[in-house]
């Protein structure tokens, strides 16, 4: 699939979902894609940008995943980036931290989860318990408050 491709599937996949502040989601995975792009992130890492709430989210299935003409490296950290029910945090850091590429786009992710622009426009109660939330994962995934975009031991994956 081209990324174009890939970018129509998620947004029809997800068009009928909100953001917690009631957004539509499609502006998250544009915005963690776009952050995968800018942290040197190659087309395969782009896609799995695109992705990278399908599956977990139940709007894409794991066998559309495994059928999909995708790379597998794109498959492998989709996957990664899926949690599973009752997955504890660790446990889930500590699969992406085993897929190559899937740090990458987790650091995008997380940097757009925790955006104080996005977390301001929530009620208190959630905004911290969101921040906590994003925090105690970038500890768990070794992501520095000093570098709070990119993982501190990555280089640029590109394809």
């Amino acid at each position: 699939m081209t990324l174009a491709e890939v970018e129509s599937v998620a947004r029809a996949a997800h068009a009928a979902q909100r953001d917690k502040a009631g957004r539509p989601y499609a502006e998250h995975l544009e915005a963690v894609a776009e952050g995968v792009r800018a942290r040197g992130g190659g087309r395969e890492l782009i896609a799995a940008a695109w992705l990278h709430d399908a599956v977990e989210d139940g709007v894409l299935s794991e066998e559309w995943l495994a059928a999909a003409n995708l790379t597998q490296r794109t498959k492998d950290v989709v996957r990664a980036l899926s949690k599973r029910p009752g997955e504890e945090p660790r446990a889930y850091a500590e699969r992406i931290l085993a897929t190559e590429g899937a740090l990458l786009v987790k650091a995008a992710d997380l940097a757009h989860n925790a955006d104080p622009r996005r977390l301001a426009v929530l009620d208190e109660p959630t905004a911290r318990r969101l921040t906590r939330k994003y925090a105690a994962m970038r500890e768990y995934l070794g992501l520095t408050a000093e570098s709070p975009d990119t993982p501190e031991t990555s280089t640029p994956l590109n394809d």
